[in-house]
């Protein structure tokens, strides 16, 4: 271990984590239990729920997951848990026999601290891959992270599930179902090996509503679909990506059945503006952005091929580094529209930077100036609209950058 300094704060970062409200049945403790040794930040957290909470979770649909998301995989078929906990600095994937028996060995001890089964914790970690998890240390330090855990400290658990990222991430809204009050609250990580292929590295949102897991699933990804899925930082997925959302059924409202019942119209929004502020946060941590990327699509066959021409544009490194560098080469983005393989009007091709025509009916406007939108592209915040002329299919997805920071943080990534 060489001690490289963490990464500077994100240009992209929020003033100030947000005001989290607390969440009846939840709290939380962090600490360190050195699974970095020459790191002194915390990496340990522990979610602790007063009673058994509903649980839903969406997981990475990478084929080399860690051990840790397919422990909770197994789990979530109980749709219930106790309590969350998550190491990082080690991603506990690809360690054999020894990860399986290291989130086991998580996953009972938390189990002697606060009641219940092993099959009633849920399990995460975040670091490296392919190195074995110390378990010991992890398992040595809960009971005084157990101690410790209260309803308020959200920020100290949102520091302790951080590698890269250079600021915690946060997100907490109140809302109601059939007239009483409901909080949603929530942490995330991430800022590289982030691709939509599920979700993001690691989120996690909490909420005092009664709704039964199968639901709670169904809102869980339909929310994801519209956030977590419609990022991306590099291309790359991770082995270890996992959503999670957790409900101790505190709030005292209307009994609710199925995802469409309209008691949970104002939740859902909620929710799925929760999952966005976190995922937003996520890109604008994105491992050396400076600027932060909002690419929308029209016009395709359907959303979903619109998705597809929008990740093939926020994937492609040449509009990231262009984008970088504010240069105004629109022709980039010519080039990642034509690459995604989807229909488009290729006589009706109209792109827009920053709100002004770049290329109209598939080719550069009359009297084209450059001036206006290389203004646009010197700023933090960029917006690019395609519009491909063949449907009525639209989706949004949202990117970064792509610098020499990347390569500086990757490179030094394991020192």
């Amino acid at each position: 271990m060489t001690g490289t300094p963490a990464p500077s704060l994100s240009p992209l970062a929020p003033e100030r984590f947000p005001e989290m409200r607390p969440v009846p049945g939840v709290r939380l403790g962090s600490g360190r239990c050195g699974v970095k040794q020459a790191s002194a930040k915390l990496d340990l957290m522990l979610a602790v729920f007063d009673g058994p909470a509903a649980a839903a979770g969406v997981f990475t649909k990478s084929s080399t997951a860690g051990a840790p998301v397919r422990w909770c995989r197994k789990q979530l078929r109980n749709g219930r848990a106790r309590a969350l906990v998550v190491n990082s600095g080690n991603a506990n994937v690809y360690t054999g026999k020894t990860g399986d028996d290291a989130v086991r060995a998580m996953a009972s001890r938390t189990a002697e601290l606060v009641g219940g089964r092993a099959e009633d914790i849920f399990v995460a970690s975040t670091g490296v891959i392919g190195e074995t998890l110390p378990v010991d240390k992890v398992v040595e330090a809960l009971p005084g992270v157990h101690e410790r855990a209260t309803p308020d400290a959200w920020r100290d658990a949102a520091v302790a599930i951080m590698t890269t990222d250079t600021f915690p991430k946060g997100a907490s809204v109140e809302t109601g179902i059939g007239g009483a009050p409901v909080a949603i609250t929530g942490i995330a990580k991430g800022s590289g090996m982030i691709a939509p292929d599920m979700a993001t590295m690691l989120a996690y949102i909490f909420t005092d509503a009664a709704i039964p897991p199968g639901v709670l699933q169904s809102l869980l990804a339909s929310a994801a679909n519209r956030s977590f899925n419609a990022i991306t930082v590099d291309s790359d997925t991770s082995t270890s990506d996992t959503l999670q959302l957790f409900a101790t059924a505190r709030a005292r409202h209307p009994a609710v059945a199925r995802a469409a019942d309209p008691a949970l119209r104002a939740f859902r929004e909620a929710l799925d503006a929760v999952c966005l502020d976190l995922a937003h946060q996520i890109v604008r941590d994105g491992e050396g952005a400076r600027k932060f990327v909002e690419i929308r699509v029209t016009g395709a066959r359907s959303s979903r091929a619109a998705r597809r021409i929008g990740l093939a544009i926020a994937n492609s490194p040449l509009v990231k580094t262009a984008i970088a560098g504010g240069d105004a080469n629109w022709g980039r983005i010519v080039m990642a529209v034509g690459k995604s393989g989807e229909d488009i009007a290729e006589t009706g091709l109209d792109i827009h930077v920053g709100g002004h025509a770049v290329a109209l009916a598939g080719a550069p406007p009359p009297g084209y100036d450059e001036g206006p939108v290389a203004g646009h592209m010197a700023g933090r915040e960029i917006a690019i609209h395609v519009d491909v002329g063949v449907g009525r299919g639209g989706a949004t997805v949202w990117t970064c950058d792509l610098t020499h920071g990347y390569i500086e943080i990757n490179a030094d990534y394991r020192s």
